[in-house]
């Protein structure tokens, strides 16, 4: 039995909630002690403070003693706690300069350039790093952990960079800036503000750390830059899962689609489980529309149509599997080396290396880059002045041009998509003399996920508003009372198309609407 502050998350290889303050609970233990994507999504929406767990503690404090038992009583060489990194591992330090070989092994791999890291990404890297190091596997003291714990609830953010992580040996060069700011170095983001880090932690009074041996490696090496994109990428493509499934059935009723390549039947005999749900999804969202019921004049529709839950299907299946591998990969220890003071071992290998997450990546990002290829599909039907709708869905074409270039924006984006489709996982460049020979790219797999996730919102944006100005046009019929709902809510901030506007505004207020939408 644990105490559980109202708000709090304990670290102890595992999640565990609470709901009233001081109230005596039994352990929570989820998916046989994993912390699941979903739990990670609704932690990072509240304001819960973190905090160490009895059980991690006892088991960083063993952990520590240990390590500095081995450190006292033997001569034994151990990679990155009495040698150099990388192709210096033969090279022994000596007991007096194992404090500042940490702290040039932090200075001297942030060596980060590029963009900013989102601060919503960092405070998941964060979030992640405590999570792995509170296994009690990587000999840090609890001491860096607090620091680190503080750092999340008192909202200091490192800045960090997008570009430097080869992802394997850990993503150094994003880890270190992670890491710089508990040193007193660097910046940090502080109340929405960029901040020298020695400035913010005078004023929050928090201690420059001085990190002991092992520790500066075990900030250093992990999974957690890609992981926490990851984690984020995949948040954001349930989202969008669900948006696409409403664009496409409001598309379907704008187009006049039929409805019998939804129906159950159909499914049951390829029975893919995205495939269904898809199928479930079109039919629940477009269930009593007056449209969907009037007599269809052509006898099939484009593939754009008919085939939704066959491609966003094969989507939904995607991410099921790359969630599958991100949840294994945030519950577990990525570090090196590893400790196992039970079993007497200390372990140098590879558990840094982030294949699993390059491949993973370079999946979702094909596969979310298809729900944007389709989606601008339907958006091109729609304005083809096809089935009784005029082209570019205005009753003055020719004098204006109606919803003629949204389409050439969503195709530019999808274009853009396929680029960034280019797997990065295939590639492989040597370091440290030969001694990394064979690198992962997961961090630019991640970054570039990130990427063809903001082009999907946006090309799903266009969409819903060509298809929500289309279902205008079938009046007196209409559309389910879901879908009128949504477009009584959605005419309140973007209204309906009667004349040439600036259509940017109307794309970025229609992306604020869908990311408040209720489904």
């Amino acid at each position: 039995m644990l105490l559980f502050l109202v708000h709090k998350y304990y670290f102890c290889g595992r999640i565990q909630f609470n709901k009233h303050q001081f109230q005596i609970m039994p352990k929570h233990y989820i998916s046989s002690n994993l912390l699941s994507l979903d739990e990670l999504g609704k932690l990072l929406k509240t304001n819960a403070t973190l905090g160490l767990s009895k059980e991690s503690r006892k088991k960083v404090v063993a952990c520590r003693k240990y390590l500095e038992g081995k450190l006292a009583d033997t001569d034994n060489l151990f990679y990155g706690i009495n040698t150099g990194f990388g192709s210096l591992c033969n090279i022994r330090i000596s007991e007096k300069a194992i404090q500042e070989l940490q702290h040039n092994l932090v200075k001297s791999h942030a060596c980060g350039t590029g963009d900013e890291v989102p601060e919503e990404i960092v405070r998941i890297m964060l979030l992640l790093k405590i999570q792995g190091l509170s296994h009690g596997h990587s000999g840090v003291r609890v001491a860096l952990l607090e620091q680190m714990i503080d750092f999340y609830n008192k909202g200091v953010f490192p800045v960090i960079f997008q570009q430097g992580s080869l992802g394997a040996s850990g993503d150094l060069a994003p880890l270190a800036h992670l890491s710089l700011a508990l040193i007193g170095l660097g910046e940090v983001r502080y109340k929405n503000k960029k901040q020298k880090a020695v400035t913010v932690l005078k004023k929050l009074q928090l201690p420059f750390f001085e990190l002991a041996s092992k520790e500066g490696l075990a900030l250093l090496n992990g999974t957690q830059f890609s992981s926490a994109y990851t984690c984020w990428c995949l948040l954001e493509a349930k989202r969008l899962f669900n948006l696409a499934n409403l664009c496409a059935a409001i598309s379907i009723d704008a187009f006049d689609c039929r409805m019998t390549p939804f129906n159950k039947l159909l499914h049951q005999i390829r029975p893919h489980k995205g495939q269904l749900e898809t199928a479930a999804a079109i039919r629940k969202l477009l269930k009593g529309s007056q449209i969907a019921k009037r007599k269809k004049v052509s006898v099939q529709d484009p593939y754009a149509f008919r085939c939704v839950p066959q491609v966003h299907g094969a989507t939904f299946d995607t991410l099921q599997h790359v969630e599958k591998i991100l949840t294994t990969e945030i519950n577990a220890v990525t570090d090196n080396p590893t400790l196992f003071p039970e079993e007497d071992e200390i372990l140098s290998g590879g558990n840094f290396h982030a294949q699993e997450l390059a491949l993973a990546l370079d999946f979702l990002a094909i596969a979310l880059a298809e729900l944007g290829s389709i989606s601008e599909r339907r958006l091109y039907q729609l304005i083809s002045g096809k089935r009784e709708l005029p082209p570019f869905l205005t009753t003055k074409a020719g004098l204006h041009s109606g919803l003629m270039i949204s389409q050439y924006t969503a195709a530019s984006i999808v274009s853009q998509n396929k680029q960034l489709c280019t797997p990065a996982s295939v590639d492989s460049i040597v370091s440290c003399n030969g001694q990394e020979d064979h690198v992962s790219m997961a961090a630019n797999s991640a970054t570039k996920c990130y990427a063809v996730v903001k082009n999907l919102e946006r090309i799903l944006a266009i969409e819903f508003m060509a298809a929500m100005q289309g279902i205008e046009f079938r009046r007196p019929d209409k559309s389910s009372n879901k879908i009128e709902n949504i477009l009584l809510d959605y005419r309140e901030k973007v209204p309906t198309l009667k004349g040439d506007r600036i259509l940017s505004e109307d794309i970025a207020k229609t992306i604020l609407f869908l990311k408040n939408i209720v489904l």
